[in-house]
């Protein structure tokens, strides 16, 4: 593969100069069309746009879409966290080292680097395998609407390449903490502070006391954490609060210890601490932690091999954030992810792509494919 960096980027360009934050429709519209024109263009790719309700349209892209297995899904996403007006602000720029923009190598190149990858790799490999990519528009805010989806698909796939950016010292993840993130409405009754203080049922106090029962939930040990990083409520230092909000984020390694918070979680609601509140939960986010298992132990070493031959340097990673890995790993489907160009600063204006990385980094995409390819071969 001979790759022209400034073709490249030219082709990236415009899937960065978009706003296509979650839940920002037309943009993600835009960047659907662009990769199922990349997809179109190629001969062999059956495209399907899918509904993922109010986070719009999602792709599923496969080479064999009449076959009973995939033998490889990657996956990828299409939105980014940056609000409308970021793109104008911060449109794409280079220098000789870096490229810059907002979701640069969160996941714009990723997805780039796939449709490189699958441009590239020998016609007999596609024989082989039934590849499947699938591109959700809301991995961001936890891929609410696309999760079932992306899952169903998962059931039917033996490996699960997920194409996040590798790591700033080019490491590839292999365990994500799991994620949840609550909203807590609390009600109670509003009264003057001064002079009747006693009819009101204060929503902050139920609320602080909240914050505290979640902070003690916390286990540094075992990796599960509880954060209140948001909270709202009041009116006026003389009235009595009577609503409070406030959102919890809850990461952890042990499903069943997330399991065990959940349950203390809903229990809180049917026992306030203050008489008269009363409490409204809802889990807005939800992924499982990924932790490999002894198949996905196995698909580190073909990884680990193809990198090898490649004079790759790869080292593995444990991630506490969370990515659509941790949907397909929780299936016991073998699952690894950051199969994209290196980078860092996600989520901030510092986001940055380095340019040395695309190429190899679709070389070893390429041949992890070939492996498998090769490895399916010898089965028959």
């Amino acid at each position: 593969m001979n790759l022209s960096l400034n073709d490249y980027l030219e082709e990236l360009r415009p899937l960065i100069n978009v706003d296509c934050g979650t839940y920002t429709v037309a943009g993600i519209d835009f960047i659907a069309n662009e990769m199922a024109m990349k997809y179109e263009s190629m001969n062999g790719w059956s495209v399907k746009r899918v509904d993922c309700g109010k986070a719009g349209v999602g792709l599923e892209i496969r080479n064999k879409p009449d076959a009973e297995h995939i033998d490889v899904l990657m996956l990828g996403h299409m939105d980014t966290v940056f609000s409308i007006g970021t793109a104008a602000a911060r449109p794409m720029t280079t220098d000789a080292e870096k490229a810059y923009g907002p979701g640069v190598s969160d996941m714009k190149s990723g997805l780039l680097n796939v449709v490189y990858a699958l441009r590239n790799i020998e016609q007999s490999v596609l024989n082989e395998l039934s590849i499947c990519v699938c591109m959700n528009p809301d991995e961001e805010t936890g891929s609410l609407y696309s999760v079932d989806w992306i899952q169903d698909t998962a059931k039917q796939a033996k490996n699960v390449l997920v194409a996040e950016a590798a790591r700033a010292d080019g490491g590839l993840v292999k365990a994500r903490k799991g994620m949840a993130r609550y909203k807590m409405i609390f009600k109670g009754k509003a009264a003057h502070a001064g002079n009747e203080p006693e009819k009101g049922r204060s929503a902050i106090t139920e609320m602080a006391n909240w914050i505290l029962a979640i902070n003690a939930m916390t286990n540094f040990e075992s990796g599960t954490t509880l954060n209140v990083g948001v909270v709202a409520g009041g009116a006026g230092a003389n009235i009595v609060p009577d609503l409070a909000t406030a959102i919890a984020d809850v990461r952890f390694w042990d499903n069943s210890e997330y399991d065990q918070v959940d349950t203390a979680l809903n229990g809180m609601t049917q026992a306030p601490f203050i008489d008269g509140v009363s409490i409204e939960l809802e889990r807005e986010a939800y992924k499982p932690s990924m932790v490999p298992t002894e198949q996905t132990k196995a698909l580190m070493t073909l990884v680990e091999e193809s990198a090898q031959e490649l004079a790759i340097k790869i080292n593995w990673k444990e991630a506490g954030g969370g990515s659509d890995a941790n949907n397909t790993a929780t299936l016991g489907v073998p699952t690894l992810d950051g199969f994209g160009p290196i980078g860092a600063g996600f989520h901030s204006a510092d986001e940055y792509l380095l340019l040395e990385s695309i190429a190899p980094r679709i070389k070893l995409l390429m041949r992890v494919l070939t492996k498998l390819a090769e490895n399916k071969q010898q089965k028959k």
